[in-house]
């Protein structure tokens, strides 16, 4: 069902995980999707979308750089008119314990997860603004707001942040007939939870997977796809009257009260 036909979408960090997996849904529910991304693998990635008779287009860019946020975001406007969808996506990780945590670390988990999400959101807004219309997906995570393991003070507190900031654009921008949204992700399989798991147990990262898996009430941990699905209803007119809210998709790995899922 084409739920976004003819809506303009830019996902951040769309060029594998969690982005890829929306930006190939978006796409598929009928929308035109501008995937971005800091690598090179972005093009690759729309590419193939696009093979299989889809609207994508490839940008790479930096979220921490507003210049190049502008040069795409003109460039979408000039192409397409509009922008009718913003998805958040890009995101970091890097475990450190907090006292062994240097400053550089700390503000590539807030330049990219926070500052980021910000100056995309600065540069999309008034175009959406202008046309009365639009919907932004945020993702923030159940890390954080939620729960926490060792390592993940800089990561948590970013992720968290973007919650306040959801709720308060939210209430902003209600008045121009945009909605703002989060998603709270748990484990789902992508590049950068194979990367903890490697970080939690070099040796055997395969073990960490299968371990988490095990803890999740559903069995397993979540496809990339799980998530596009839900960033397509909340970025279609089914989710006009949301707004200001956080989505979990977890598989219920909150829910347990006695037992603690992950490693460490």
């Amino acid at each position: 069902m084409a739920i976004l036909s003819d809506k303009v979408a830019v996902v951040t960090g769309a060029a594998m995980g969690n982005g890829e997996g929306i930006a190939r849904v978006l796409a598929q529910k009928g929308a035109k999707v501008i995937l971005t991304d800091v690598s090179d693998t972005v093009f690759a990635t729309a590419d193939d979308i696009k093979a299989k008779g889809f609207d994508a287009v490839g940008y790479k860019m930096d979220v921490t750089k507003m210049t190049e946020i502008e040069n795409v975001v003109n460039s979408v406007v000039e192409k397409f008119g509009r922008i009718d969808i913003l998805v958040n996506n890009a995101g970091v990780i890097r475990l450190a314990n907090f006292l062994e945590m240097s400053d550089e670390v700390r503000d590539f988990h807030f330049g990219v997860n926070v500052f980021g999400l910000w100056n995309c959101t600065k540069a999309i807004l008034p175009v959406m603004v202008k046309q009365k219309y639009g919907k932004i997906v945020n993702m923030s995570s159940v890390t954080g707001p939620m729960v926490a393991d060792e390592g993940e003070t800089a990561y948590a507190s970013t992720k968290a942040a973007i919650w306040g900031f959801t709720k308060a654009l939210a209430r902003e921008t209600a008045k121009h007939n945009i909605t703002v949204n989060a998603i709270c992700p748990g484990y789902i399989l992508t590049p950068m939870a194979e990367q903890i798991a490697r970080e939690s147990n070099p040796g055997d990262a395969d073990s960490v997977i299968e371990q988490i898996a095990g803890g999740v009430p559903v069995g397993r941990l979540g496809h990339i796809e799980e998530i596009g699905y839900l960033v397509a209803f909340l970025a279609s007119d089914e989710a006009n009257y949301l707004t200001g809210t956080q989505v979990v998709i977890d598989g219920g790995s909150t829910l347990p009260e006695t037992v603690s899922v992950g490693v460490g």
